[in-house]
C-alpha cells in the first residue's frame, strides 16, 4: 500500500515478489504519477490497482505492507484489521529479520547527514560491516538482508512515521540516538505533543538482549533530549549517554568539511556512536576530510561571481532553517513553500535581524512575511516571487561578492514540487544557469 512516486516501495515490492504467491500494489496515485516506480519493477508480475483503493485487497490480502507516509488509523488498513489481516510495514519486517545490530538515528532536524557520518565513521574501523538505509533516499532495505551477518552494524535514519509502525510490535534499534526535537508533522500529528510522543517510542521501544545493550543517546543543548535522558539513564539493562558539539575536540573539528554549529552538533552525535563502537580519535579525524555533505542540506552548489549559493532545501521546518541561517552572515534567504501549520514567529524573529534580504516564495509567503514584519525594526529587505526561477534571479540581481544566497524554505515543497529533492535540483539547475 503505497508504491511512491520516486521508487521508496520498490525494495518492499522486490522483496515481497521473492517469497510471495502474488503481489498487489495498490496507490491513489495514477499509473503516469507513478511511471518511474512502475519502471524499475519492470520484469517482475505484479498487479497493480492505481488510482483508488478496493477495501476487497485489503480483505483478502494476507499481508497488508503500508507505506510509513499511511497513518496508522488509517480506513483500508481498518478494513485489514478488522478482516484478522495481518498489517506490517518494510521497517517492521526488517527489524524482525535482521541478524545484526541495529542502530537509529532520528529527530527533527539533522539525522540525515548525523546518519551518513555515522556510517562513515563507522566505516573507518568496520569496512565493508556497515550498512546504511533507513529514511535515507532510496537506499535498499529489505532486499540486502541476505547480505547482512550477524556481525555486521546497521545504521538507520528513523522517520516518527516509521517509529510508530516498529512500536506496533515493541520494536526499537540496540543503539537509538535523538538529534533535538522541534515541531514538525503537525499536518498529520496536529500537536506538537503528539509528535514528540511518537517520537519517543524509539526508546520506549528499547529492550537489552543477551548480545547487545539498549544505548540511549540524548543531546545535551536539546530541552526534551536532557528531560529523556534524565527519565532513562536509570532504567536497567540502558547505557544513557549525552553529547555536546562543545565537547568535540580540536584535532577533530579542524578536519571536518562542513560549516555551521548545526553540522558540528551532527559530529559530535556520530562521534558519541563511533566512539561507543571503538572507533578511536584518531581514525575519526583521519576520515573526516572525505566526508561530504549530503545532496539538499547546505550543500555548496557554486561559486558565482564571488558569491556563494547553498541549497538547503531539506529544510522543511523553520527550525531547520534557523540553524541554517545561523551557519552564515548575513545570508539572502529564498524561503517558503507548502504549509504544515507550524508557526513562523521564531524564524520570523531570525530572518528580520540575520538575512540581508528575504526572498519568498510559494504557499507560506504571505505568513513568513508578516512574521518577519512583526519583527520591527527589520533588518532585512523582504521579496515575494512567483517561482524559484524568479527568486533565483532576484537573488543574482542583488548580491554583491562576499554573499551567501541560502535556499532554505523552512516549509515542505509539495505546493509547487514533487519533492524537497525536485525543489533542490531546480536550483541547482537554475544557479549553473546564472552568466559567470
Amino acid at each position: 500500500m503505497g508504491l511512491g512516486r520516486f521508487g521508496g516501495g520498490t525494495d518492499v515490492v522486490r522483496f515481497l515478489y521473492s517469497s510471495a504467491a502474488k503481489v498487489i500494489v495498490t496507490d491513489l496515485a495514477k499509473r503516469e504519477q507513478l511511471a518511474e516506480s512502475i519502471r524499475q519493477l519492470e520484469g517482475l508480475e505484479v498487479e497493480y490497482h492505481l488510482g483508488s483503493h478496493n477495501p476487497a485487497d485489503f480483505e483478502q490480502a494476507d499481508i497488508i505492507v503500508a507505506n510509513p507516509a499511511v497513518p496508522l488509523n488509517n480506513e483500508f488498513l481498518k478494513i485489514a484489521r478488522q478482516a484478522n489481516r495481518l498489517v506490517t510495514s518494510q521497517i517492521e519486517m526488517f527489524f524482525q529479520l535482521c541478524p545484526a545490530a541495529t542502530i537509529g538515528i532520528t529527530g527533527s532536524n539533522g539525522k540525515s547527514t548525523t546518519t551518513a557520518l555515522t556510517a562513515h565513521l563507522l566505516r573507518g574501523q568496520f569496512g565493508n560491516r556497515i550498512w546504511l538505509s533507513g529514511n535515507i533516499g532510496n537506499e535498499p532495505l529489505l532486499t540486502i538482508l541476505d547480505r547482512i551477518n550477524p556481525n555486521d552494524l546497521v545504521v538507520l535514519e528513523l522517520s516518527s512515521f516509521q517509529i510508530e509502525q516498529l512500536a506496533q510490535s515493541k520494536l526499537a534499534p540496540n543503539v537509538a540516538l535523538l538529534t533535538n526535537l522541534t515541531p514538525n508533522h503537525l499536518d498529520r500529528y496536529g500537536t506538537f505533543e503528539r509528535y514528540r510522543s511518537a517520537k519517543e517510542l524509539i526508546f520506549q521501544c528499547q529492550r537489552p538482549d543477551e548480545n547487545h545493550p539498549a544505548v540511549s543517546i540524548f543531546n545535551a543543548e536539546d530541552k526534551i533530549a536532557c528531560e529523556w535522558f534524565d527519565k532513562y539513564k536509570s532504567n536497567p539493562g540502558r547505557l544513557c549517554i549525552k553529547f555536546l558539539p562543545d565537547n568535540v575536540p580540536a584535532d577533530i573539528r579542524k578536519n571536518f568539511p562542513l560549516p555551521g554549529r548545526v553540522n558540528l552538533s551532527n559530529l559530535a552525535a556520530a562521534l558519541a556512536i563511533a566512539r561507543h563502537f571503538g572507533v578511536t580519535d584518531e581514525q575519526i579525524s583521519a576520515c573526516l576530510p572525505t566526508f561530504k555533505a549530503l545532496p539538499h542540506r547546505l550543500q555548496l552548489v557554486a561559486e558565482v561571481k564571488g558569491v556563494r549559493w547553498y541549497n538547503d532545501s531539506k529544510a522543511t521546518t523553520p527550525d531547520s532553517a534557523i540553524v541554517a541561517l545561523e551557519a552564515f552572515d548575513r545570508p539572502i534567504i529564498i524561503a517558503g513553500g507548502y504549509d504544515k501549520h507550524i508557526p513562523f514567529d521564531l524564524l520570523g524573529r531570525k530572518i528580520a535581524n540575520k538575512a540581508k534580504a528575504t526572498i519568498l516564495i510559494g504557499q507560506t509567503a504571505p505568513k513568513i512575511a508578516a512574521a518577519i514584519r512583526a519583527n520591527q525594526p527589520a533588518k532585512t529587505e523582504i521579496y515575494l516571487a512567483e517561482s524559484l526561477g524568479k527568486a533565483v534571479q532576484l537573488a543574482a540581481n542583488m548580491a554583491a561578492k562576499g554573499d551567501v544566497v541560502l535556499l532554505s524554505p523552512a516549509c515542505a515543497s509539495y505546493d509547487m514540487f514533487e519533492n524537497y529533492e525536485h525543489r533542490g535540483q531546480q536550483f541547482i539547475d537554475l544557479v549553473s544557469k546564472l552568466p559567470s
